[in-house]
């Protein structure tokens, strides 16, 4: 279900986070955005945006931002979002969402050179439906080349196509690793 109240939905996270970080021990601090203004590279436009900050914060950057997805996991999972709500939503600590999207719009550029250069489709390694979409969102308006997502469940990836190929998808790149 949509988010209807955006101020209830922002306490209900506030709530959330105050036990998590208590129970947690964590020294992390937040601040909620109802309606944050979108940056111009940004391509959510979430309608609840979460920081954290704070001495633990490089902790929850650990492993790619796996605990910082976590925190956003679970307060989706309270917020009773469907999946294509997902983007409503969105946490942060540090800039890694930010300097995350320019990652993968750099990816998806080199690949597409790549894939121009060699005629050949190239695969990236799996990841989040969120990241999926922003490769998609990278090469949207690239009339030569298409992109589509691969795999099933955790193992999805996309994949960078010719436009007009017609074999089957390569396997993913190996997954890189989570730790930094």
């Amino acid at each position: 279900m949509p988010i209807t109240d955006k101020i209830a939905a922002a306490k209900k996270i506030s709530e959330l986070l105050n036990g998590i970080i208590a129970t947690g021990d964590f020294h992390l601090r937040y601040k909620i955005f109802v309606d944050p203004p979108a940056a111009e590279h940004d391509f959510d436009k979430p309608v609840i945006k979460v920081e954290l900050s704070g001495g633990d914060g490089p902790l929850v950057l650990e492993r790619g931002g796996e605990l910082l997805r976590a925190f956003e996991h679970v307060a989706l999972e309270m917020l009773r979002l469907a999946p294509d709500e997902h983007d409503q939503v969105i946490f942060d600590c540090q800039n890694f969402r930010s300097s995350r999207q320019k990652e993968l719009r750099l990816s998806a550029n080199v690949a597409a050179d790549r894939v121009r250069e060699s005629g050949m489709p190239y695969a990236f390694a799996p990841m989040s439906s969120r990241e999926r979409r922003l490769v998609h969102l990278a090469l949207r308006d690239v009339a030569d080349l298409r992109t589509e997502s691969a795999g099933e469940a955790l193992q999805r990836y996309v994949v960078v196509y010719p436009k007009d190929y017609t074999g089957k998808p390569p396997a993913p790149q190996a997954a890189p690793s989570r730790r930094r």
